[in-house]
């Protein structure tokens, strides 16, 4: 990691030093769109045309069994099944409370609104396989869903050269309930979703994170109409340590999020130079020790750690950054945290680690990346319905409002407006 020291300067002066890595997705855009139009066009054919090719593998039914899911469920180990219970309990805990009765608001008398909450009737979930199947995904995915009562959960997920998904992703899937498991990935499979297949049911909304040509797939298939999550991004860390802190914690984090990819980026800031050295110290010892080291290190070739002058400088520059993950390492973390605006989620005190929100706190650990948490909230049950607005108005209601209406609608010149209140006003009932 690089050590950059701006204690001395302005927040402002790091801007450039706080980029992502560039990824070019406009060059990947000839190759995935043609891949889209020949599955739009080919359908269930053309997905096993492109799995093949992509994945070496094309089963000729993809869509498994309620049978084939508890076989391939069966093989999960009881500590590993424990585990996941445990997480599903505390993820649906969390998205249950988000639950909301709207009220019904008399702006004035005889005139009422309300809103209700709709769920998404059928959603697209796309869980990558590869390196690391992330079958705690489907779980932060497929439990807001179930709880926000979509009709149709559609899984998509890559198999392996012998065509089976993850015992574990089988499990959690058959845990949760109700749920289409295709075996299929890539782009692909967010096509299959986008537009639908003669067995691949098209889907109002996809979710999911993926490589860069899946992200590619879900961009190219939202300019088509198709809602998608969020924008996505490789996955990324920053932590904030002053003289508190344990290093040995700190490295760990980091390293938790280092590993994910060449492409993910960790950030650290510390008031303290002699903190960010023996975090470093902390960082060589423990990376050589992870089974994905070379990715770790070369995800921490792009990443960087600052010295900062105090703590109101450091949520400057983490604001500045907004970075997916935040943990707070530090004294009056709660405090502290109150100062931030721009952040996925944030992890408070010594023993918050960013793992425990990845896999089973409660919280949502589909996150905004790349910067993109300055606007976006990471997914909640609110991701999968649509705020539907409703009003109601009684006679008296429309005469009291009638004249308002009427005037601002001629101001604007739309006539036909005012005239759908004055032919109800001139009526004597």
């Amino acid at each position: 990691m690089k050590i950059t020291d701006i204690s001395g300067s302005l927040v402002a002066a790091a801007r450039e030093l706080l980029k992502r890595p560039v990824i070019d997705v406009s060059r990947l855009e000839a190759t995935v769109g043609s891949i889209l139009a020949e599955v739009r066009a080919g359908g269930d054919a053309a997905v096993r045309k492109f799995s093949l090719q992509f994945d070496k593998v094309a089963p000729e039914r993809m869509e498994l069994s309620g049978a084939e899911i508890a076989a391939g469920a069966a093989g999960v180990e009881d500590t590993l099944r424990a585990a996941i219970r445990m997480a599903v309990a505390n993820i649906e805990a969390f998205h249950r409370r988000q639950v909301r009765v709207e009220e019904v608001v008399e702006t004035m008398p005889g005139v009422r609104c309300w809103r209700r909450s709709v769920a998404i009737e059928t959603v697209g979930l796309y869980i990558p396989g590869g390196t690391a199947p992330l079958f705690s995904t489907l779980l932060m995915l497929a439990i807001p869903a179930r709880i926000a009562g979509c009709r149709e959960i559609v899984l998509c997920s890559p198999p392996d050269a012998q065509g089976r998904l993850h015992p574990a992703l089988l499990y959690a899937a058959e845990l949760i309930g109700g749920i289409r498991v295709f075996r299929i990935g890539g782009v692909q499979a967010i096509a299959a979703m986008a537009y639908g297949t003669e067995t691949i049911p098209a889907v109002y909304k996809i979710f999911g994170p993926g490589n860069q040509y899946v992200t590619c797939a879900k961009q190219l298939v939202q300019r088509e109409g198709i809602a998608i999550d969020m924008p996505a991004g490789p996955s990324e860390v920053a932590v904030y340590a002053d003289e508190t802190a344990s290093p040995e914690f700190v490295a760990a984090d980091l390293l938790s999020q280092a590993e994910h990819g060449a492409d993910s980026q960790v950030v650290l800031v510390s008031p303290s130079g002699a903190i960010v050295e023996r975090v470093l110290v902390e960082v060589e010892r423990q990376v050589a020790l992870l089974p994905r080291s070379e990715i770790a290190r070369k995800a921490l070739a792009n990443s960087r750690a600052f010295v900062v002058k105090d703590s109101g400088q450091a949520v400057e520059l983490l604001n500045e950054y907004a970075p997916e993950h935040l943990i707070l390492s530090c004294e009056g973390a709660e405090r502290l945290a109150g100062s931030v605006v721009n952040a996925g989620s944030v992890f408070l005190g010594n023993y918050s680690p960013e793992s425990v929100g990845d896999y089973a706190s409660g919280t949502n650990h589909v996150l905004p990346t790349n910067g993109a948490a300055r606007a976006f909230s990471g997914v909640s049950l609110d991701s999968f319905v649509k705020k539907i607005t409703f009003q109601q108005l009684s006679r008296e209601g429309l005469e009291a409002i009638g004249g308002t209406v009427m005037s601002m609608a001629s101001a604007e010149g739309l006539e036909a407006h005012a005239r759908a209140v004055s032919v109800r006003l001139a009526r004597r009932d």
